[in-house]
């Protein structure tokens, strides 16, 4: 099959896939869209957002319309590493058996990862980056495709860890979630206080995914795509002589590298799902603002004037 033909068959199985979804999450559709899209490139994604809002019901449905494993771990300040990874354990014939934890599956939602403490994030964040995780010294890989979806609670911040910028990096979304709006609200009462289930057909298999994730890498981009991309990341950094009038006033630190890569890797896949056999500037506007908002770091001034992530990145454009 032919790349231009696989795009297109992309396209046909994505509307299906949005349908999908839409029978059991209502609204949220730019949350659904960019946690979609950093599956088809391969990337993981942090969802912020207060309790309520569907998080666990948004991440199980898409898995169920993936036709991927789901598991979900209940990130808490006395976690330990090997309740996510797994443990070695003496059998009957006294030999070391491994068993695995939850982290063995194709897409883990990480619900309030900010509550936990640093070791146990840290040994959540080796596996979304090497795909393996190492217990007692030997070697075990992870399934794919395999995804991570961290959720933060934007309130109640007493008691949590945040996570550090090296960490926050690894993650190729940050999705903001909103309220739904008046007209949305009404649709999730009827649909949820009635005896009538929705059931999500699965449209993929694991098989299916890969190769979409190949398929996107193979995209071609034209330099100045590339070179736009490049040029809007240097913008945010306060020391470079690319930045921002408004990047030097409100911003200590800017994004780095990987940000250039996820724009690009992102905006393929945002091309390849509206029917563009090759993404422009347009695109790598498209998917800008959860992958930078994450990436910068706002100083004291911006948070007195109420200069949000947001403000900041449009401005680039």
């Amino acid at each position: 099959m032919s790349d231009v033909t696989a795009v297109n068959n992309l396209v046909n199985k994505y509307t299906q896939l949005q349908q999908e979804i839409g029978k059991v999450i209502i609204g949220q559709n730019e949350a659904v869209n960019f946690t979609l899209l950093s599956i088809f490139c391969g990337g993981h994604s942090l969802l912020i957002g207060v309790p309520g809002l569907a998080k666990t019901l948004l991440v199980n449905t898409i898995s169920d319309a993936l036709g991927l494993q789901f598991n979900r771990i209940q990130f808490t300040p006395d976690l330990m590493p090997s309740d996510i990874l797994g443990s070695e354990i003496l059998d009957e014939s006294r030999k070391f058996k491994f068993i695995k934890g939850p982290i063995f599956s194709n897409i883990i939602l990480a619900d309030e990862i900010n509550r936990t403490p640093p070791k146990t994030q840290a040994a959540l964040l080796e596996a979304m980056q090497e795909r393996s995780v190492t217990i007692a010294g030997n070697h075990y890989k992870l399934e794919l495709p395999f995804y991570v979806l961290a959720t933060q609670n934007p309130i109640e911040q007493e008691g949590t860890y945040p996570l550090p910028e090296a960490q926050l990096d690894r993650f190729m979304f940050s999705i903001n979630l909103d309220y739904p709006t008046f007209e949305e609200e009404v649709q999730v009462v009827k649909s949820t206080t009635t005896a009538q289930n929705n059931t999500v057909n699965p449209l993929f298999s694991a098989a299916e995914i890969i190769e979409i994730q190949k398929l996107i890498r193979k995209i071609p981009v034209a330099d100045n795509v590339i070179e736009y991309a490049v040029s809007l990341v240097s913008k945010t950094r306060p020391n470079s002589e690319y930045a921002a009038d408004l990047v030097k006033k409100y911003i200590d630190w800017g994004a780095g590298p990987r940000a250039s890569q996820n724009l690009i890797l992102a905006a393929k896949a945002h091309a390849a799902v509206n029917g563009k056999y090759s993404p422009d500037i347009e695109d790598v506007q498209a998917v800008a603002i959860p992958i930078l908002s994450h990436r910068i770091v706002k100083n004291y001034k911006a948070e007195a004037e109420g200069i949000s992530h947001k403000d900041i990145i449009t401005s680039l454009f």
